[in-house]
Parts: C-alpha cells; sequence; structure tokens
C-alpha cells in the first residue's frame, strides 16, 4: 500500500469507504467540512492505495496543542493485512515532525475491535474524562 496525501478529488472514494467501515457520519464530513480539514492539515489527512483504489484513509488534525485523528478505516475486504497499522505509523510519524506532543481520538465504546487496535498501538483509556459536546450548526 503506498501512502500519500489526501485531496478533495479522493473524497467520494473515501466517504463511501469510511460508511462502509461503519463510521457514522454526519454534516461536517460532507464535502465543505472536509476541505477545511485537508486545508488546515494537508500533511496529516491520509489515504492508502493498492492497485490504484484507496483503500484506507485517515482525518489527522493539529490544533497547535494536541493532536487528533479522525475517521481512522480500512476497506471491510482489506481488514486484517495490516493496512490499519501501516497507516497509523504514518500518521504518527507525520505528527512527530510537527512536533505534537500528545494524541487524542474517540471511538464508540461497544467498538472492542478498533479499541483493541489502538491499544495495541500503544493508546491508553482515559478514566479521568468525559466527553462533552455541544451543536453550533445544525
Amino acid at each position: 500500500m503506498k501512502i500519500r496525501e489526501l485531496k478533495m478529488k479522493d473524497y467520494e472514494q473515501v466517504y463511501e469507504l469510511w460508511s462502509a467501515a461503519g463510521i457514522e457520519l454526519k454534516k461536517s464530513d460532507e464535502r465543505p467540512g472536509i476541505q477545511r480539514m485537508i486545508n488546515r492539515n494537508p500533511k496529516t489527512c491520509l489515504v492508502g492505495v493498492k492497485n490504484g483504489e484507496i483503500v484506507a484513509a485517515v482525518l489527522g488534525g493539529f490544533d497547535g496543542r494536541r493532536g487528533f485523528i479522525h475517521h481512522m478505516a480500512v476497506k471491510p475486504s482489506h481488514q486484517g493485512e495490516g493496512l490499519g497499522s501501516k497507516l497509523l505509523k504514518e500518521l504518527l510519524m507525520r505528527f512527530k515532525k510537527q512536533r505534537v506532543i500528545k494524541l487524542h481520538l474517540f471511538v464508540q465504546k461497544e467498538n472492542k475491535e478498533v479499541i483493541g487496535f489502538y491499544k495495541d498501538h500503544g493508546f491508553v483509556k482515559r478514566t479521568e474524562l468525559i466527553d462533552l459536546s455541544k451543536k453550533l450548526i445544525d
């Protein structure tokens, strides 16, 4: 798998991949939101390409203080091939180059397989925090 930066021309394939992988997609995942994410984080929004097909994708964001991982997914027919690990390692290397000290990500609590994947890569569950959100625009 070759890893490269995500471009807007990839949007349809990536959106379809996320949907197939079971990611709950929202309004912020429509074209304008993804374009903003790419504009702000061009080096950490990545796709994995195998035989000309996008088979993995991740949105990595850095707010100047912390890094965030969003929508990391591998096409279901390619899961178990080590592609997610390869993509994550590339993303972590790019974050290190940007001097990102700490990363955060969110996983649905019932998604034990994905939680295990991240734990296998050194991520730890935070028990002292709760997640709070506020919707600003419908």
